[in-house]
């Protein structure tokens, strides 16, 4: 059976309110009595009902995680950093894998929102009106992390995609590539959709032509991205490649070299994230460095103000990006 309050008020012969002050950490309680009421919590092993005690206070401290996929490295990078700033603030995380599928992102929210939970935390790659309307109906704060609301009603952090896009195929034109080719995640994504129009933005600022057949559009595996590569080969192969993120650069760099190229002499490759896999494959991947702790940090931080409704300036964070050069690239 569970032990509960009244069990222990009854064995430290206090009264409930009494445990309930010791729990909660209130002053107002004699040393001598608050010494004596945690050691019987210690010796019945109570553990306060966090359900209840958010019943009487109307915060459970927990804030809800909807994530695409914890086993993808990009994803737990970000959740690294919401879990750090959660436990600063003495906050619990439950974590819900979403498979990036809208029902199931709509479910999970409805889920969430049933559990009592303070506050929430949303990554998904499309953020559909559907979505917004739910958020807009949510009792609680959601913040967005890594994942863009184009109304910006929605409090969000993010990098400029669409910028950081366009300056990693500015660097690439500028070294003298006239055929550079994008290798997209879904184009139905956002995000995907920023990428793509920082690529061609550059490309029409630096007098390259646009060719929709060097644009590719995979799923953000590593197997799409080998057949991304394999579909570019078909034609005019490219002299470099923009991919939309790591794995996916993975399967283009190891198909270019199962096709006999060498990187970066016959390829040069960019992929966008930076996570660890880019240090994970010889050569080692030239990035646009997306500081995903820093977003997952933020985000959660930004959360932490919503929900004690403390002032916030500006509901929409756009954190720095930049290029790591590595040995992908001349």
């Amino acid at each position: 059976m569970n032990v509960t309050i009244y069990d222990v008020a009854r064995e430290a012969n206090v009264s409930m309110a009494t445990v309930s002050r010791v729990v909660n950490g209130n002053p107002n309680v004699k040393p001598q009595t608050r010494k004596k009421v945690l050691e019987v919590i210690d010796r019945l092993g109570y553990r306060p009902n966090a359900v209840a005690r958010g019943l009487a206070s109307k915060k459970t401290t927990t804030v809800g995680v909807i994530i695409p996929d914890i086993s993808n490295i990009f994803f737990a990078e970000l959740a690294r950093g919401i879990e750090d700033i959660a436990t600063m603030y003495k906050y619990n995380i439950i974590l819900s894998n979403s498979d990036q599928n809208k029902n199931k992102e709509l479910h999970l929210l409805n889920t969430m929102l049933g559990k009592q939970v303070d506050g929430i935390v949303f990554m998904g790659g499309d953020i559909t009106d559907e979505h917004v309307a739910e958020f807009k109906r949510s009792p609680v704060p959601i913040v967005l992390a890594g994942s863009v609301e184009e109304s910006k009603e929605i409090p969000s952090v993010n990098i400029d995609y669409k910028q950081a896009a366009y300056d990693a195929v500015a660097d690439i034109v500028e070294k003298g590539h006239k055929n550079v080719a994008f290798v997209s995640g879904p184009l139905h994504d956002t995000i995907s959709k920023l990428k793509l129009d920082g690529y061609k933005e550059a490309l029409e600022k630096l007098g390259v032509p646009y060719e929709e057949d060097l644009v590719v559009e995979g799923d953000y595996t590593y197997d799409s991205g080998m057949e991304a590569f394999d579909r570019l080969k078909e034609g005019d192969a490219p002299s470099a490649i923009l991919v939309g993120n790591d794995e996916m650069a993975l399967g283009v760099v190891h198909a270019a070299q199962d096709a006999g190229m060498s990187i970066p002499d016959s390829i040069e490759v960019v992929s966008f994230d930076n996570t660890r896999l880019a240090l994970m494959v010889r050569p080692q991947l030239s990035s646009v460095v997306q500081p995903l702790y820093d977003i997952g940090a933020v985000a959660m931080r930004l959360l932490t103000k919503l929900m004690n409704k403390e002032n916030v300036e500006e509901n929409t964070v756009v954190l720095p990006h930049r290029i790591e050069k590595r040995g992908s690239t001349k």
